[in-house]
């Protein structure tokens, strides 16, 4: 697999419905610890405006946690999630309007013995195939959040995308609500997508409290 040029602000500049499927095949690069590590995107999820039940923008407006996703396409929104996992989404949409594509797996192709300490010595199939495991193992964290892309610790460039009859849709992974909205793209096939299960999740009051800050 071959990665291209970075890919510009410009890329993003477009709806995450639109964008998400376009990152399929794309390269997500992390150079935290002065490591390079990173793979092909095999997994993405889109997440769109105050209208979309599972997004962080679903809120009585702009907050602390959700005003990266209003702010200029191309950077980087992290977010800590659950008192456990660091979250990888990329800003799409023109600025001010919310928007972003959370990265939920990658097939490693950088740095893969880094990611493996990272990720306590997992193997190569179990290093990024979820989101919260490829965050770890690419070392990302809250410093991550609201850097350009390209200019901070990740990058994301063009690479070799999958044939068309090779993506498949779904409804969204991990929500409470806005589940079932095709929102959802993955490399049929692939050994290195996620495994979680498809539909609703219950959650806490806590963690419902959380999800809105």
């Amino acid at each position: 697999m071959t990665r291209g040029a970075r890919l510009p602000a410009s890329f993003f500049e477009r709806s995450p419905d639109v964008v998400a499927p376009d990152l399929l095949g794309a390269w997500l690069v992390s150079t935290a610890g002065g490591v390079e590590t990173g793979g092909v995107i095999v997994e993405v999820e889109a997440y769109l405006g105050s209208d979309d039940a599972g997004s962080h923008a679903a809120t009585h407006g702009i907050t602390n946690r959700n005003a990266v996703m209003y702010g200029a396409p191309g950077m980087a929104y992290v977010y800590f999630t659950y008192g456990n996992h660091h979250m990888v989404n990329l800003v799409c949409a023109p600025n001010g309007t919310a928007g972003a594509v959370l990265v939920r797996a990658l097939e490693p192709l950088l740095g893969i013995d880094e990611m493996a300490t990272r990720r306590g010595g997992k193997a190569v199939r179990d290093l990024c195939n979820g989101p919260g495991k490829l965050a770890a193992a690419l070392g990302v964290d809250l410093s991550d959040n609201d850097t350009a892309l390209g200019e901070g610790r990740l990058a994301v460039y063009d690479g070799e995308h999958p044939a068309r009859d090779r993506i498949a849709c779904s409804g969204r992974i991990g929500l409470s609500a806005g589940h079932e909205r095709d929102l959802r793209w993955y490399v049929e096939g692939s050994t290195f997508v996620s495994r979680a299960r498809i539909g609703p999740v219950v959650r806490s009051p806590r963690r419902i409290k959380e999800a809105a800050e």
